[in-house]
């Protein structure tokens, strides 16, 4: 079980290969028909087979389509998925079951699985693939980039450092729309701009060149994003920046992209503070520069609130002590709230304040380092997108007229040229409802 994309129906094949004996591959939903009894019948079916050519592996595919709890369903117990369900129990640890067939089931629902599938004598073992981490980030990029040509100068540990959260699946996509855009541009082989360009437009669309944007609107979006940039410069806890742009890609106008140092697996109540301070850094920005607020900071106020919800409900970060107030889903599978309506005011009181605070935090930061935004704001309204080293450099104080050009004389004076290292951006969210810096 696991996130999709991570490699389960590829992990049952090599099992497959390896094993040396049938295997039997089948997804779950090819036993739901309309007609009842249809299902069952090929369960037995099925294991029919398998009884026949054992020693062997049956594999099966997506099996939440008919594993689903019991009692749920629209025709009572009677239903055609449950009628199938029973059939799958029955084969698998029934009066009659046969020792020499192993079950393998993919899903990543696992938590919608009935009980009576998971005990053991059933499914007795469950592997959990997970997303992979920059290891194995790395070692799967190694893999699909042997089936194009790379740039000698290209780094795909880099890579695999600027796509956490990534799954195989979508590291794949990666490089294939490296290879189409390496393509497109007439390239000899992939350089890294490619890989770089290939996984902004995996993970957030397209970049919108052609999309009319007046000179007011770009000034706002620069703002918007200086925000959120110059905030982070100045948080203890939050990824280094990578890149800033107000080049349109997919929904967003503008994004600032962070360059996360390792992994995270896990989050402090510090870290999260900061990361909803950060999230309020165009907001803050936009006040004291247009004397206004743009509706650019809508997906800001939704991530900054529902962070803020986690930390109150369940990860116990707030006055009302280390208790868990989420909501919990009944063994019907229905929402039920376990807690009274007076708790339930006290937890908006407290959202309230972990959000005022951060935005306070926010607009200080802003108020004190005003020439830094308007400085920032004048190069992307000049270049469209800086790069790490040119805002670090605006933030020591270069002057926009000295910026490509001290840029342009460092990398000259290189014996090598520095590495451009990758970016997570500021819209991806991870587990537990806890979201990186936004856009």
């Amino acid at each position: 079980m696991g996130p999709p994309g991570t490699g389960k129906t590829l992990l049952a094949k090599a099992i497959a290969g390896e094993a040396n004996v049938p295997f039997i591959s089948i997804s779950g939903s090819d036993f739901v028909e309309m007609f009842v009894g249809v299902g069952a019948s090929r369960v037995r079916d099925l294991f029919e087979q398998a009884r026949k050519e054992a020693p062997c592996i049956i594999f099966l595919d997506e099996i939440d389509a008919v594993g689903r709890k019991r009692g749920q369903g629209t025709g009572g117990g009677n239903d055609e998925r449950e009628q199938t369900l029973n059939a799958i129990l029955v084969e698998m640890d029934g009066f009659g079951s046969d020792e020499r067939i192993i079950v393998i089931a993919a899903t990543n629902r696992a938590d919608v699985l009935d009980r009576a599938l998971l005990r053991p004598g059933r499914f007795d073992r469950q592997v959990t693939v997970d997303l992979p981490d920059v290891k194995g980030r790395a070692a799967i990029l190694a893999v699909h980039a042997k089936l194009i040509k790379l740039h000698p100068d290209t780094s795909l540990v880099d890579i695999a450092k600027g796509t956490p959260g990534f799954s195989g699946a979508e590291l794949a996509a990666l490089l294939n729309e490296a290879a189409i855009m390496a393509a497109l541009a007439n390239h000899h082989s992939v350089t890294q701009d490619d890989l770089e360009e290939a996984r902004d437009k995996v993970r957030f669309g397209r970049q919108k060149k052609s999309h009319a944007m007046d000179e007011k609107d770009l000034r706002e979006t620069a703002i918007h994003e200086s925000g959120h940039a110059v905030v982070s410069y100045f948080m203890k806890h939050s990824d280094p920046v990578h890149k800033i742009t107000i080049i349109p890609r997919g929904q967003a106008l503008g994004a600032t992209f962070f360059l996360p140092e390792k992994d995270h697996y896990n989050w402090s109540k510090k870290q999260l503070l900061d990361e909803i301070c950060v999230l309020f850094g165009g907001y803050a920005a936009e006040m004291p520069f247009l004397q206004d607020t743009s509706a650019g900071v809508s997906n800001d106020l939704e991530r900054a609130t529902r962070l803020a919800h986690t930390m109150v409900r369940r990860f116990g970060m707030s006055s009302l002590g280390p208790i868990n107030l989420d909501l919990q889903h009944n063994e019907w599978g229905m929402v039920q709230r376990m807690y009274s309506e007076k708790t339930a005011q006290l937890i908006d009181v407290e959202v309230a304040k972990i959000v005022t605070e951060q935005q306070q935090r926010a607009d200080d930061i802003i108020r004190d380092k005003h020439d830094l935004i308007e400085g920032i704001t004048n190069a992307l309204m000049k270049y469209e997108t800086i790069n790490r080293e040119e805002f670090e450099a605006l933030m020591s104080g270069t002057k926009l007229e000295d910026l490509r050009q001290e840029t342009t004389t460092s990398v000259k004076l290189s014996s090598t040229p520095p590495p451009v290292p990758p970016a997570t951006t500021v819209s991806e969210d991870v587990a537990d409802d806890v979201s990186p810096q936004a856009e």
